[in-house]
């Protein structure tokens, strides 16, 4: 499979830095780089140069060498321009660019009572403030993934409007929609019939991004991808805001090993509980022992008949 035929988009170092207790330095960042990078993801999310201080030191120290990868494209995360200002301008769009990332990943409101109380602009200026933003930014080069932020709060609202920001962003150069479920509210069954559906009526390439506040957010992953998802987001140990997102480690052996997706180099796999446990050193956490596939007891048996069979058949 081309590695580009499916994504593992990390974001550790941006939503999954949103946890409580975790306070990334610039060298923490690098090495936790260094580590995905190693594991074999497709895309390392750096963080939002330009709004954080932090984050753009990052991006610099990387472009001047500090960070070699061998597996992955550095993405910066930022904002579309903001309503009524020339995109050219607005100076959170220029430090996308000054970051020097190949890849920008936008994040943008899909639904339209965040466009008008929180952006506090219309509907058709916001699809404007997509447009410009994603044009600006491949015709300087990059390539743009769209973060639809809260999208499946703004489908339940209005179904149409997410569909036409999407086109709207492609049209303009995205390469990939992300249906983002920003308050992780959402079930399996559910996140499969919306993505069947939005996928149908947009035509699009779409991604996926879950939080984990009903204990589902691997499942939806999974479940989005049963539904044609082709760019999973997740973080590594399911670290994130809240109750965390989507655990990296869970997603790619599950797509590996159940549905037989090439998620990561061949091989790279068994590096998970590796680089599990060295990310959750550098985050100064302990490592979670009952985690699936990586924790230390994922694989441990006491019942009598599992042990038992286990001397039978270690398979």
């Amino acid at each position: 499979m081309d590695r580009d035929d499916f994504h593992v988009f990390d974001t550790t170092l941006r939503d999954g830095a949103q946890r409580e207790g975790i306070s990334y330095s610039v060298s923490d960042k690098l090495a936790v780089a260094r580590l995905l990078d190693e594991l074999g993801v497709g895309f390392i999310e750096g963080g939002w140069p330009g709004a954080m201080p932090k984050d753009t030191e990052f991006f610099a120290r990387a472009a001047a060498g500090e960070l070699q990868l061998a597996n992955a494209q550095l993405v910066a995360f930022g904002a579309t321009r903001k309503p009524g200002i020339d995109v050219a301008q607005d100076p959170q769009v220029r430090a996308l660019l000054d970051s020097q990332a190949p890849v920008v990943c936008l994040v943008a409101k899909s639904d339209v009572r965040h466009v008008k109380e929180a952006l506090r602009t219309t509907n058709e200026e916001n699809l404007a403030m997509v447009r410009d933003t994603v044009a600006f930014l491949v015709g300087h080069g990059r390539r743009v993934f769209v973060d639809c932020e809260h999208f499946f709060d703004g489908y339940a609202h209005d179904p149409d409007y997410g569909v036409e920001l999407l086109r709207t962003a492609f049209d303009a150069g995205a390469s990939v929609g992300v249906l983002c479920d920003t308050n992780g509210g959402m079930l399996p069954m559910g996140i499969h019939r919306v993505v069947t559906d939005v996928l149908a009526r947009s035509g699009v390439r779409l991604g996926i991004h879950c939080q984990d506040d009903t204990s589902c957010a691997v499942a939806n992953t999974l479940a989005a991808v049963e539904a044609g998802v082709t760019h999973v987001q997740c973080t590594a140990n399911g670290y994130g805001e809240r109750t965390g997102n989507a655990d990296l480690f869970s997603v790619v052996a599950s797509l590996e090993l159940k549905l037989g997706i090439a998620a990561l180099p061949e091989g790279n796999l068994r590096e998970s509980k590796r680089i599990s446990h060295a990310l959750a050193d550098i985050t100064n956490l302990p490592p979670n022992s009952h985690q699936a596939y990586v924790g230390v007891s994922s694989f441990a048996h006491k019942a009598g008949l599992h042990a038992s069979a286990l001397k039978v058949n270690e398979a």
